[in-house]
Formats: structure tokens, C-alpha cells, sequence
């Protein structure tokens, strides 16, 4: 028998990037920062995770990080635990920010969000299967975007794939899939690729409310529409 899918207690929130899309916003505020409705982009995922039952929420600092730090806080009034991973002087990319910040998500799997997104993604279904390391989140293509990963039997595929989705910017890793990585900047793709050359990322696809709010002009249709979450 199979064991039973692990669930994630701790969460990440990758905040560290200097947003050069979103300039001149993002010049005097951090990307998450930047509002949809009034509401903080990162602050809705604090909410949202904490809702789901999340314990831990650790968010990395680069660029402008004194203001998310001092707009969360410690995390009290959201009901969890927020901890902070710093990278100054520059952002270590978003593989280097995770594995700096492995100790204080450990032990055990736990889920990364980037911090400019806005989904209405139940993260409290979030699980890893024991013989995985990795789960990833695949979302339909925007029209903006081309598709990233292949999708099969609920395995992520890097290559030879028929149709190819979107990462959505959501997952859950465990500690051993950044084996061999040492301290300093690096991307995440090569460990994608191992993780699913070895047939140990799982992967779901997810047609709900999903954008990745990368530009003002995004932002701007997003807070035009009526309020979906």
C-alpha cells in the first residue's frame, strides 16, 4: 500500500525580485506590495495560506524588502508565522532564494507562491506523494505566454510533450530536490528538469481564477474587472 500524500505545513512566498516590468511602480514599491482591490497582492496570499492551514509563511527580501517586512510584520494578525529570508544586496534568483531559506522551511515538503500572482488556487489541496520530490501547479496558457511543461498521467514533463502548459507559480518541494545546490544565485529550470528526467514531479492542471500580474498594464485590467476574490 502506498503511503498517504503528505501536506505541506509551511509555506514560501517568493517577494525578492526588483519588478523591472512593472517599472516606474515598482521604483518606490515592491511588486507584492502593488494592490488588486485595495488588497496587497502579497497580503492575499498570506490570507489565503493561512486559511488553508499553514502554520509557517517565510518570505524572501531583496529589493525594497523593509516595506513587506514592515507592512506583515510578524504574522500574528493573519494567524500564522511569518519569518523572513534576507538576500540582500541582490535577489539570488528563485532557486537560490529557496534553498537559502530551506532552513526555515524544513522539515519536510513544504509550498512555494510567488508573490505577483492572484488565483483563487485552493492551496489547502496542496500534497506531495512520498515517492515524489517536487509537485507543480500547470495553468492553461495566456494568451501572453507559450507553455512551459508538459502534462501526463499527473507527471510533469519537460520534453516530448503534445501540449505544453504554464507554470503556475505554485508548488510543493521537498528539502532533496535542491541536493547538490550550494549558497549564491541559480534558477530553478536545470532542477525542474532532473526532478522530471527522474519521474519524481507530479503535476496538476488548473483552470480557475489565475494571473500572472507581471506588467501595470495587468494590474490596471485586473483592478478594472469586478472583484473575483
Amino acid at each position: 500500500m502506498s503511503a498517504t500524500p503528505e501536506r505541506p505545513r509551511a509555506a514560501m512566498i517568493l517577494a525578492a525580485g526588483r519588478g523591472e516590468r512593472m517599472r516606474p511602480l515598482t521604483d518606490t514599491t515592491p511588486k507584492p506590495l502593488l494592490a488588486v482591490h485595495g488588497r496587497p497582492l502579497i497580503e492575499r496570499h498570506v490570507i489565503h495560506l493561512a486559511r488553508a492551514g499553514f502554520e509557517r509563511v517565510v518570505v524572501n527580501l531583496a529589493w525594497l524588502g523593509a516595506q513587506i517586512r514592515d507592512f506583515l510584520g510578524d504574522g500574528a494578525r493573519y494567524g500564522v508565522s511569518i519569518r523572513y529570508s534576507e538576500e540582500q544586496p541582490h535577489a539570488l534568483d528563485t532557486g537560490g532564494g529557496i534553498f537559502r531559506a530551506l532552513p526555515l522551511l524544513s522539515p519536510g515538503p513544504f509550498a512555494v507562491v510567488n508573490g505577483d500572482i492572484y488565483t483563487d488556487f485552493p492551496l489547502d489541496s496542496l500534497r506531495l506523494a512520498a515517492d515524489r520530490d517536487a509537485h507543480i501547479v500547470l495553468v492553461p496558457n495566456p494568451s501572453y505566454l507559450h507553455g512551459d511543461f508538459g502534462l501526463e498521467h499527473g507527471q510533469a514533463l519537460a520534453d516530448s510533450a503534445a501540449q505544453r502548459f504554464t507554470f503556475g507559480c505554485i508548488a510543493v518541494y521537498r528539502p532533496e530536490f535542491f541536493a547538490g545546490c550550494s549558497d549564491g544565485a541559480f534558477p530553478m529550470m536545470p532542477l525542474w528538469r532532473r526532478c522530471m528526467a527522474a519521474g519524481r514531479c507530479s503535476a496538476q492542471l488548473y483552470a480557475g481564477t489565475w494571473e500572472d500580474v507581471g506588467t501595470p498594464e495587468r494590474l490596471a485590467a485586473l483592478n478594472a474587472l469586478p472583484a473575483r476574490l
